[in-house]
């Protein structure tokens, strides 16, 4: 009888140790933290709206963009500043419409960069530039791998917000080569360079027609005095 007690006694702690495993469990789980709570603040581009769904301001402004000739190099100074980012640097890409652009990344937003194709020397000064070759007798010959710089190209500055703007190659001026020295380029104006030639060649033209004039003037008024001091039948 006792065994018969036992054996109910352990059949029912069976039972019920079964049952209780099988109900849900109710240990409280954290929910996990949402991408924004956990990304801490967003600003500007990276978040156009604030929490009330009004727009936020995103606007890279292009302060300062100089082409300059420093040290016969051809660069391009500029100043950004970016309004609603808390972003303290920009990438500079000078856009190569049917290559590979030339990217200057994680710059200060204030600074200076060499043109694409420009080369300096051990001394700090330029000795190659873009849109010229040099050939082995040392003279130098227009064209390069760098022609699409030149007269002008689309520069792209990302701090995100970004800005895209188009810069003139800076010019040579007599204290500063942008090109090589002793060389003279047409083809950065094309169009200054034939109303220049036409000038030239006009120049002459229009002395010698108004000589012309002067005469015909003169022989005129000499006939007209002639005319009167001629007595009269």
């Amino acid at each position: 009888m006792v065994r018969l007690v036992r054996g109910a006694v352990v059949a029912f702690l069976a039972v019920l140790v079964a049952v209780v495993g099988a109900l849900p469990s109710t240990a409280a789980v954290s929910p996990s933290p949402s991408p924004s709570a956990s990304a801490g603040p967003v600003y500007g581009c990276i978040d156009k709206v604030d929490a009330y769904g009004a727009p936020r301001v995103c606007q890279l402004q292009v302060q300062i963009l100089t082409p300059i000739c420093d040290n016969e190099v051809p660069k391009l100074k500029y100043a950004v500043e970016a309004i609603g980012s808390p972003n303290t640097t920009v990438t500079v890409t000078f856009i190569n419409p049917t290559g590979p652009d030339v990217v200057y990344a994680d710059l200060p937003l204030t600074g200076t960069v060499n043109w694409p194709g420009a080369v300096v020397g051990p001394d700090g000064r330029g000795i190659d530039w873009p849109g010229w070759t040099k050939l082995a007798d040392g003279t130098w010959v227009q064209g390069d791998e760098f022609d699409w710089v030149r007269p002008n190209v689309q520069v792209l500055f990302q701090v995100n917000p970004e800005a895209t703007v188009t810069v003139a190659y800076p010019p040579s001026s007599p204290v500063c080569n942008t090109n090589p020295p002793d060389t003279e380029v047409l083809a950065d104006n094309p169009t200054a360079a034939v109303l220049s030639a036409t000038g030239s060649e006009t120049q002459p033209l229009l002395l010698a027609g108004g000589a012309l004039v002067l005469i015909g003037a003169l022989t005129v008024a000499l006939v007209s005095i002639a005319r009167r001091r001629r007595p009269t039948a």
